[in-house]
């Protein structure tokens, strides 16, 4: 990235506060040791110590211990107060020095891009390559040839005053960090982005056959021929971005957002999830319905790794019917939605009638389409908790044909 900030090591700090502590202790324990031995009331002490002594008087010297006992306990205390006093003012000047700062123009994390051409080119006429309530991708060649995608966010950041628009920004640019720090063959790696008043454009890799929303959309107006072989490979690579997602990374992130337009697909049909964790930063998000949107995000307003997992039986269901999951069709045929549709075929034995036509040309891939339903139906369930995780989906999707 290009720009940098200064670090403040907090270890160091630490090691020095110790002696610190130790060094005010032993200077406390002193001083008042010296006080002891040169006050004038240990001088009387001394003078009546010399006097004959009588029965009924305590001796001196236990008096004295006394004193110097809690003279030593004392300055213990307070170096102790002090040194805590000290490293509290330290910790918060170092989160302060700390804190990310809000920058300006271009942040770049790709060295095959060019801060100061980035802008120019953003702003001239591109290619619409898709769009989705939450922004549209564009085609963009920048002056040294390279392609890229960039994606124009609607308004992230809602009126706030300022200086809660200040932690809104500095929020932003952390997830974007993230996101730049991504390294999986099935996840987007943010390249860059560019931050305009409140609205953010993000540079991704160009991948030339779109979202998977734009696939099947000319697969249902029989424009494009997608196989059950690529289909699965299509499942198979999004199901592997989410584990990464939910059990590589640390802390663990969530999509929020899983759905065929946050997903692109490269030359291969390879699938890449996008926009990962950034729903969770839009102003609108949740006043969209969505059919890919769990249960649960509706009636509390509850978001797990299970509700990505929700969203995935969905571009499942997607990818084996062939349907749009908002078809008027599942609630014309009693269904509701696409989910229960398909259960209900599958208690009925007719799940094969839920399958895409343009599926049904080989039998030997039957058995593993009919799996992949059951499969679809699970990850479709009403109770999170009855849904299986990511780590256990890949190896259910990668072995169909065992099953």
């Amino acid at each position: 990235m290009a720009v940098t900030k200064p670090k403040f090591c907090l270890t160091q700090t630490a090691l020095i506060l110790p002696q610190i502590l130790f060094l005010l202790c032993l200077f406390q324990s002193l001083e008042c040791r010296e006080t002891s031995k040169t006050s004038p009331l240990n001088h009387l002490n001394r003078i009546v110590a010399q006097a004959p002594s009588s029965p009924s008087k305590t001796p001196t010297f236990k008096t004295r211990g006394w004193r110097i006992l809690f003279g030593i306990i004392f300055g213990s205390l307070s170096g102790f107060i002090l040194a805590i006093c000290l490293a509290i003012v330290v910790r918060f000047f170092i989160q302060y020095m700390n804190r990310t700062p809000i920058f300006k123009g271009p942040v770049v994390f790709s060295p095959k891009i060019a801060p100061k051409t980035l802008q120019s080119a953003i702003d001239n006429e591109t290619q619409l390559l898709g769009s989705s309530p939450n922004g549209k991708y564009h085609r963009v060649v920048l002056d040294n040839g390279h392609v890229v995608a960039v994606k124009k966010l609607q308004r992230l950041e809602n009126g706030s005053p300022e200086t809660q628009n200040k932690s809104m920004k500095r929020q932003i640019q952390r997830e974007l960090e993230v996101l730049a720090q991504l390294s999986d063959p099935n996840l987007m790696t943010l390249r860059a982005y560019v931050r305009e008043s409140d609205r953010y454009s993000l540079i991704y890799d160009y991948m030339p056959n779109g979202s998977l929303e734009d696939a099947m959309m000319r697969v249902r107006e029989n424009q494009l021929q997608l196989g059950w072989e690529i289909r699965h490979r299509i499942a198979v690579g999004v199901i592997k971005g989410l584990r990464h997602l939910h059990f590589d990374c640390s802390p663990r992130i969530l999509h929020y957002d899983l759905k065929p337009a946050n997903i692109l697909l490269d030359e291969e049909f390879e699938p890449r999830l996008g926009d990962c964790g950034l729903a969770k930063l839009m102003t609108n998000m949740g006043e969209v319905a969505s059919g890919y949107v769990a249960p649960e995000c509706f009636q509390n307003c509850r978001y797990t790794d299970k509700s990505d997992i929700f969203s995935f039986g969905v571009i499942l269901g997607v990818l084996l019917t062939g349907r749009d999951p908002l078809d008027p069709f599942f609630s014309e045929s009693g269904g509701g939605s696409l989910g229960r549709w398909l259960r209900h075929l599958q208690q009925a034995g007719e799940a094969r009638q839920g399958l895409d036509k343009a599926l049904l040309g080989e039998e030997v891939e039957d058995d593993e389409m009919l799996m992949a339903v059951r499969i679809a139906v699970v990850c479709l369930s009403d109770l999170p908790a009855d849904r299986p995780s990511s780590d256990e989906l890949v190896p259910m999707l990668t072995q169909l044909h065992s099953f």
